[in-house]
């Protein structure tokens, strides 16, 4: 038994660890631990004190999928709820669906009993309104809202260190079931609307039992454009190592060229347990792991594979 995680999942990887050691499922310690960051409110980068869009408003995306059947639950852009991961684990066990957005997903996230929440960030408005003002020179940022330019000011606000942030856990339980499990705010400023690769089946993540899980954090177009986690367990299928998989799906994002801004990093688990990540930067993959017999979690470092192009 063990979870893996990115570092921002620390706040949640104990409980996790504790649910798998009490008999429960990859599903409820991928689910356990990602609603810990959720309500992690210093993390701007997962739930609804995270980086809003490029109107002020907060879109959250999630995905959750079961190894052992494969069945997969996703939601974009939902807005007004705590535990996106915990909406899209409704859709995979609810719905003959697997990816609802927008309305949708709120009116699923009602009648399946969960509560809009009422938090309100004491400074989110302002850290927002202070962006806009100074990089985009707008006095008034509610005037956004009648912009018929919109997509121009998105463009604008590109911030390479708010491109990419998610939380994701991969999880092999007593079992040897995995699950793979993403939350995310998005990207800051973003297009309204926008989703990146989340909750975006096979970019964002994916798991199947008979070869490995993956998730991706960082710049979700590029994970979208390369379907890297499923083409890093496909890797794995051919019989590659863990860790040539992961190189060689990290590699495949490097080949982007066109449209680039940030990078990408990648864990990965393999069907046995073991774990691994990757980096498209000068820094190495970065992970943290933890099983039922150890008392606090570890960093672990991959590999680095650097972005050459321009």
């Amino acid at each position: 038994m063990i979870v893996m995680a990115t570092s921002n999942g620390d706040v949640g990887i104990c409980q996790a660890t504790e649910a798998l050691k009490q008999g429960k499922t990859a599903v409820d310690a991928v689910e356990i631990g990602i609603r810990e960051v959720e309500l992690n409110r210093k993390d701007r980068s997962v739930g609804i004190h995270g980086y809003p869009n490029i109107l002020g408003v907060a879109e959250l995306d999630a995905l959750i999928m079961d190894g052992r059947t494969r069945n997969v639950g996703a939601v974009g852009a939902i807005k007004g709820y705590d535990h996106p991961i915990s909406v899209a684990r409704g859709v995979m066990e609810k719905l003959i669906h697997v990816f609802l957005v927008a309305e949708g997903a709120e009116r699923f996230a009602s009648e399946m009993g969960h509560a809009k929440s009422t938090y309100e960030d004491p400074e989110m408005r302002d850290i927002y309104e202070k962006y806009i003002r100074e990089k985009l020179d707008i006095d008034d940022p509610n005037t956004l809202h009648d912009s018929t330019e919109l997509w121009k000011l998105s463009h604008l606000a590109v911030d390479p260190q708010k491109a990419g942030g998610t939380t994701n856990f991969i999880a092999r339980d007593g079992n040897g079931d995995i699950c793979v499990g993403v939350s995310t705010s998005g990207w800051g400023w973003k297009y309204p609307g926008r989703l990146g690769d989340s909750p975006v089946i096979s970019a964002g993540g994916y798991a199947d039992n008979r070869y490995g899980a993956a998730a991706c954090t960082g710049t979700g177009e590029l994970c979208i454009r390369a379907g890297t986690a499923r083409s890093l367990v496909t890797y794995l299928k051919t019989g590659m190592t863990l860790v040539e998989a992961t190189t060689e799906a990290t590699k495949d994002l490097n080949e982007l060229t066109a449209q680039r801004i940030g990078g990408v990093n990648v864990i990965a688990m393999g069907a046995d347990g073991s774990h691994y990540s990757g980096n498209t930067g000068e820094a190495k993959g970065r992970h943290i792991f933890m099983t039922p017999e150890m008392d606090a979690p570890e960093t672990v470092e991959g590999v680095a594979v650097p972005y050459e192009g321009s």
